[in-house]
């Protein structure tokens, strides 16, 4: 076991391992796309922390003991930056909810390897999507080990109330409990774009309306006419 240490010997948790976000585009979109959504989802709770490839460390004194997932969500935290997840001084709360998104790098053992680290240190939900095929696969825990999930089409998650489909690359097939499909920085800000529009065409619209209704009301008082009264 290596243990980095300062000088003053106290151990050492860097905040990065060194390796790149994500491996191509479609890879890096995926990621943001999903945790930009799930902060979305949860803007309104301080008590829920979404991260994008932090490093978690589950064991004091332990720095070699980490994972960096690409996504994850942890109820019972409060929002905030952080350099790393140092789960001792998180109320030893684990991440629940777990996600990562495959690249064409990836090998079986590496993924079954941080499965295995995720089942270890209490993570409740884990999934992985992958790009090219749209699909997701997905497992739950009961008691101490992670059970697949046999039907992940119309699958709900038990903590997020997020409902998996098949997917298209960086559409990730994933419906949130309003009924909306996730969607990424791009299609969000035409979104607003598009209902700002609305709404300033509304507006447009009823200020036209009150300048004819004044217009009419001028045009009665001049033939002695009380509008009040019409």
């Amino acid at each position: 076991m290596a243990v980095s240490q300062t000088a003053q010997g106290r151990v050492y948790y860097p905040d990065t391992d060194g390796q790149p976000m994500a491996e191509n585009t479609v890879q890096y979109e995926c990621i943001v796309t999903l945790k930009g959504n799930l902060e979305l989802l949860f803007a309104d709770n301080p008590n829920v922390f979404v991260a994008g490839d932090l490093l978690w460390y589950p064991v004091e004194g332990r720095p070699d003991i980490r994972q960096a997932p690409d996504v994850m969500v942890v109820f019972g935290r409060p929002k905030g930056h952080r350099g790393s997840y140092r789960q001792w001084e998180e109320g030893n709360i684990p991440p629940q909810v777990v996600f990562e998104v495959w690249s064409p790098s990836n090998r079986f053992s590496t993924m079954e390897e941080k499965m295995r680290f995720y089942e270890r240190y209490g993570v409740e939900e884990y999934y992985i999507y992958y790009p090219e095929s749209g699909e997701w696969d997905g497992w739950r825990r009961e008691g101490a080990h992670f059970v697949p999930i046999e039907q992940m089409e119309g699958w709900v998650s038990p903590r997020l109330q997020v409902r998996f489909g098949k997917g298209a690359e960086t559409e990730l097939g994933l419906q949130l409990p309003s009924g909306r499909k996730m969607l990424s920085f791009m299609e969000l800000a035409q979104l607003a774009e598009r209902a700002q529009r609305e709404a300033e065409t509304a507006r447009q619209r009823a200020e036209a309306e009150r300048q004819r209704a004044e217009r009419l009301a001028a045009r009665l008082r001049e033939l002695g006419i009380d509008p009040e009264q019409v």
